[in-house]
């Protein structure tokens, strides 16, 4: 074995377990990175720290076999079964094995069967006398009471898990043995109230074992000094240890045979379905060498972007080619468990040649057959290509291949800057939460439940987290005052007074039926509570939405699971299902269905265009594009970096939504931003002249509608996008009232004001809303400086306005210039803006997409007369139809 710069050569021959782990690499013809060298000697040193390294490259050995090395060279025995076909041994039996040691987190509790295989193949084939299991949401009874007896030596749970762990009197002791804590995907945690929970967790087993060692596992991340920061708290320093190996990285795209040049958002991408099939056909399908029939056929992953979107392509694909079906399968969220894990199970076999999936299948499973990556419209960010990506090839040495499939022109677009970002490793950052209460105050009603806690200590171990490092006096007294007695509004409500304080100082639960409520809720996940669906004999298929099916009546057919279904009756919150004998069905809507363009995505989105405008045109994507930007130029143009573009575009009559003038911005910078952006525009427009303006908007930019022409100059555009007085105005331009009591929701299930209730008797969305809003309402009247209220307006302004970028947007603006063009016909990237505000309005009973279609039609009309427009921009005065171009 080699030794690694961070080794020393006396290290490396010291320790017997070095030289063991080397062996066990050699009997398969391995050798170790050396990143994997350094973690493991930074392991053996005592210290924390963060790994980040390609998917596929061996992050999982690299924090696995420290901790291995660690017991082996205090006196276990490795390498029993190292030889190649020498017999396995089986695990010591499970009295017998060591106690805990190590804790492994994963996010997901898909994850967690592969990450035990994973981790289970070098114990295995040892003499360690290690026991290693899972403890998830989806574990039996029977391992969680044995669990509850003793640990094992290793366990792999997620954050959930390790919390209500905590909450139990005797868990410190549980943890006493604990020496490492390895967090896998910490990239999926950070930036969220899951991640918060996860440093609270790691807080209080450091606060009780001070020289624990905490290990992050990481890829696709912008700010890893950050993120190890993080994990890893204030005043802890730790390592930063990369893959020096890069990995190759393929992606290409799906060009469409006649790309249109007025692309509109809403078919999702249908007309690429033979396109798909036939690259589906090329090479997912064929079997590897050495494999019996009915196994070993190498795969691939469609990732689409929403469930409803998986749930249409399966249904597609399947119509395409009959042949297919049983190799084709459907993997999503709302699926049920059991139909999920015999999904990864046959695709781990190689026995499907195509799995449609969400971000489901996002995170480190391992499926070795599977060669090719499907992306099924924009990522609209880069780390999410990438992550996606590394699905296919995973194991060292293997490019990991993506075949992006645009689902209109202006992706073509998208795919070719997604491609440029990625190889060039800009990749996006995860800003971490800032002191979340709500997720403070479940966790100090947890560390009641666990053993009790005194509050100066606890104070001070919750300070040391990087979430809360900032946490006032004042923030720390509500908290402790909300847990102890629910505030100033619910001092008289005995339920939400939680923890109690004994003589001694010591503060504990109220009483044991606290304690069991408070178990039952521990958590920060909130999404949707859904409706079973299941047929008659009890078999589940999985859940949906509570709100898509309120507008069915029995009889009623719809999409799910691959299958078209027939509604039977809805009992409680169940809905019993049987298969429908027709075919054509409606396709369920999921909330949480957009993802915004990411900052590093439209950045290079717009260095693409830039290109384009000056007549650069690379890579096969922008070639399919350019008849779309040649219109756009030709007819207005295609903006600068340092430009603004303004296109005021009047469109006389019904086809223009009932008449009327458009004003179209365009900063690029995703639908959030342009959300709040058009709002902003707005309200300001309105304040300033009376007048009713609707604003549109989509990831390139934002339309204000006016019944007359705004008529507006350079000076009046900068006033209304100008950053000055940004907060106030957004919150009285946007509802944000209502758009906080909303969020509440979550923030009250998170806190422990609502309890979604018992297993088998969950509250429907509905009620938990209406508990929310009476307790945001009681709040707001009676508690008005009640911490968590100022939390849900800060959320929504973060979360779902993004502010920061807002504002980082309106700064970059105010340096561009802005350029005014006006029109009486729809661009190319007006149109798809159009299209979103005609859908949003009812201006007759006729079909959205045929007026949408009506339109492409006379503009296609209009774009193919080119000595017009040629003429019209010679006299730099615009093609016909032109009234002003101003700059």
């Amino acid at each position: 074995m080699s030794s690694s710069p961070e080794l020393s050569t006396e290290v490396a021959a010291a320790s017997t377990g070095l030289r063991e782990v080397s062996r066990w690499f050699g009997a398969r013809g391995w050798s170790p990175f050396a990143f994997q060298q350094r973690a493991w000697a930074a392991y053996l040193r005592g210290e924390s720290g963060l790994i980040h390294a390609p998917t596929g490259l061996g992050k999982t050995l690299a924090a696995w076999l420290g901790p291995v090395i660690e017991a082996v060279d205090e006196g276990g025995a490795f390498g029993a079964g190292v030889q190649a076909g020498a017999k396995r041994r089986r695990p010591a039996a499970r009295a017998a094995s060591e106690p805990l040691r190590v804790l492994w987190l994963t996010p997901l509790r898909a994850l967690a069967n592969d990450t035990l295989a994973s981790i289970e193949s070098p114990v295995r084939e040892s003499g360690l006398n290690w026991s290693i299991e899972k403890r998830t949401g989806d574990s039996s009874s029977s391992l969680k009471l044995r669990q509850k007896e003793r640990l094992p030596t290793a366990l792999v749970t997620t954050p959930e898990s390790l919390t209500l762990l905590l909450s139990y009197a005797d868990s410190r002791a549980r943890f006493e043995t604990l020496r490492a804590v390895v967090v896998d995907e910490w990239h999926e945690l950070m930036g969220t109230k899951r991640g918060v929970q996860t440093e609270l967790a790691l807080a209080r087993l450091r606060g009780w074992n001070p020289r624990l060692r905490t290990w992050g596992v990481s890829a696709t991340l912008g700010n890893l000094e950050q993120a190890r920061d993080v994990l890893l708290g204030v005043d802890n320093p730790g390592a930063l240890i990369q893959g020096e190996m890069a990995k190759e990285l393929r992606i290409t795209t799906v060009i469409p045979k006649d790309a249109e040049r007025f692309p509109w958002a809403g078919h999702l991408g249908i007309r690429a379905v033979d396109e798909v099939v036939e690259e589906i056909g090329r090479e997912a399908g064929t079997r590897r060498a050495g494999t019996s029939p009915g196994a070993g056929m190498s795969g691939c992953l469609l990732f689409t972007n929403t469930r409803s979107q998986a749930e249409i392509w399966f249904k597609r694909l399947i119509e395409a080619r009959d042949d297919w079906l049983g190799e084709i399968a459907i993997h999503h969220g709302s699926l049920d468990r059991s139909v999920r894990d015999r999904v990864e199970r046959l695709l781990d076999e190689g026995r499907l040649r195509c799995v449609v999936c969400t971000s489901s299948l996002d995170l480190g499973v391992d499926f070795q057959p599977v060669d090719r990556v499907f992306q099924l419209g924009s990522p609209k960010g880069i780390a999410r290509l990438v992550q996606r990506a590394g699905r296919s090839g995973h194991r060292p040495g293997a490019a990991s291949a993506v075949i992006g499939v645009p689902t209109h022109s202006f992706e073509l677009v998208e795919f070719a800057a997604a491609r440029d970002a990625a190889l060039a490793g800009r990749i996006e950052s995860r800003a971490p939460l800032d002191r979340p209460l709500d997720v403070l105050a479940q966790h100090l009603v947890t560390c009641a439940c666990g053993g009790g806690f005194e509050e100066p200590a606890l104070r001070d171990e919750v300070r040391r987290t990087h979430a809360f490092g900032s946490l006032t006096d004042e923030q720390w007294s509500w908290a402790m005052d909300f847990v102890r007695r629910g505030g100033r509004a619910l001092t008289a409500y005995p339920e939400y007074s939680r923890i109690v304080r004994q003589d001694d100082g010591l503060w504990i639960p109220a009483s044991e039926r606290i304690a069991r409520m408070h178990r039952l809720s521990i958590g920060t996940i909130t999404a949707e509570p859904g409706m079973t669906v299941q047929y008659a004999s009890g078999r589940r298929l999985g859940t949906i939405e509570e709100g898509f099916i309120a507008w069915l009546t029995p009889g009623a057919r719809f999409v799910f699971a691959g299958k078209v279904l027939e509604l039977v009756r809805v009992r409680g919150m169940s809905v019993v299902v049987r298969q429908a004998k027709r075919r054509s069905a409606t396709v369920p809507r999921w909330n949480g269905g957009r993802f915004p363009l990411s900052s590093q995505l439209a950045r290079a989105v717009r260095e693409k265009l830039d290109d384009a405008r000056r007549g650069v045109f690379v890579g096969p994507e922008m070639q399919a594009a350019r008849p779309l930007l040649r219109v756009q130029q030709a007819w207005s143009r295609i903006p600068a970096p340092e430009e603004l573009l303004v296109e005021q575009i009047d469109v006389p009559g019904p086809e223009a939504g009932g008449g009327g003038s458009c004003a179209v911005i365009y900063p690029f910078e995703g639908r959030l931003v342009h959300e709040g952006l058009g709002a902003l525009a707005a309200y300001r427009l309105s304040r300033s002249r009376p007048m009713t303006v609707v604003a549109t908007c989509n990831d390139y930019g934002f339309a204000l509608h006016t019944a007359k022409p705004l008529g507006l100059d350079e000076r009046a555009w900068r006033g209304l996008l100008s950053p000055e007085g940004l907060l106030d105005d957004l919150l009285h331009c946007l509802n944000t009232t209502e758009l906080a009591r909303r969020q509440f929701r979550t923030i009250a299930r998170v806190a422990g004001l609502i309890v979604p209730g018992f297993p088998g008797q969950r509250k429907g969305a509905r009620q938990l809303q209406a508990s929310s809003e009476m307790f945001f309402d009681v709040l707001s009247e009676f508690d008005p400086a009640n911490l968590l209220l100022e939390q849900s307006r800060r959320e929504v302004l973060e979360a779902q306005l993004e502010i920061g970028r807002l504002r980082a947007a309106l700064e970059r603006m105010e340096g561009q210039g802005v350029t005014i063009v006006g029109l009486d016909r729809l661009t190319p990237l007006a149109f798809p803006i159009w299209a979103e505000h005609l859908r949003s309005i009812q201006l007759s009973s006729e079909k959205w997409s045929s007026m949408v279609e009506r339109m492409v039609m006379k503009l296609e009309s209009a774009a193919d007369d080119r000595p017009a427009a040629r003429q019209g921009r010679s006299k730099r005065k615009g093609p016909a139809g032109y009234r002003n171009v101003r700059d």
